[in-house]
């Protein structure tokens, strides 16, 4: 039997937390091992019962989800923290992202995907919601200047490469990658490897920041 993904639960609104709670319980991959209303208290929680993966909002008293975030990736190496708010502006996407996050979702977001992103983010994967998705292409067109360069020819994606960056663009999951090419997860999985080589970069959401800014991909 696999071991289950262990999951903590940050929110300041009782009502989320029940309904993440009913998400998680519901699905035999997970165990709640853990809740708090704000990000101190947060930190105190992980110490204690070393979860995989923390569900963290941004917005709360005490402490900030940024904040928690920055602090308990620093002190637990292998916790993952997926950002679930209801806020998708990139004041807030890119620090969040930047303290450690290996996701950012909206609350908007179905159970089934806010689960498959615990579930990426526990085997060291990343994943955005396509809004924000959007709002992260939109930020870097706002603030890069045009493509001043070519690709190299060694950083040049195939088709396939450059259609799996497009659907990338609009915040889909591998799965939904991989339906919509009629291809498996695991080959989806192998083109983003190649891509991550070719760019030299570290994660989906690295490729996604390079590919706006080399104006492979837009928001319009």
């Amino acid at each position: 039997m696999t071991e289950r993904i262990r999951v903590i639960i940050v929110d300041d609104e009782s009502l989320v937390r029940a309904a993440l709670r009913v998400f998680l319980e519901s699905d035999d991959g997970f165990e709640l091992v853990g809740e708090a209303d704000n990000g101190a208290d947060a930190i105190v929680v992980a110490r204690e019962v070393r979860p995989d993966v923390v569900l963290m909002d941004v917005q709360m008293p005490k402490m900030d989800g940024i904040e928690a975030t920055r602090r308990l990736t620093q002190e637990l190496p292998g916790l993952k923290v997926v950002a679930l708010t209801t806020f998708s502006a990139e004041r807030v996407i890119v620090p969040m992202l930047g303290a450690g996050a290996s996701g950012y979702l909206v609350k908007d977001t179905s159970p089934e995907r806010i689960l498959d992103a615990a579930r990426l983010a526990h085997e060291g994967g990343y994943v955005l919601s396509p809004r924000v998705a959007k709002e992260l292409i939109s930020s870097v067109q706002n603030t890069e200047p045009a493509p001043t360069r070519t690709m190299g020819r060694e950083e040049e994606l195939t088709e396939r490469e450059l259609q799996v960056v497009k659907l990338l663009a609009q915040g889909m999951s591998n799965a939904e990658i991989g339906a919509e090419m009629f291809v498996s997860e695991a080959t989806v999985k192998s083109h983003l490897s190649r891509i991550t080589a070719k760019w030299g970069v570290r994660d989906r959401i690295q490729v996604l920041i390079r590919a706006a800014q080399l104006g492979l991909v837009k928001i319009t």
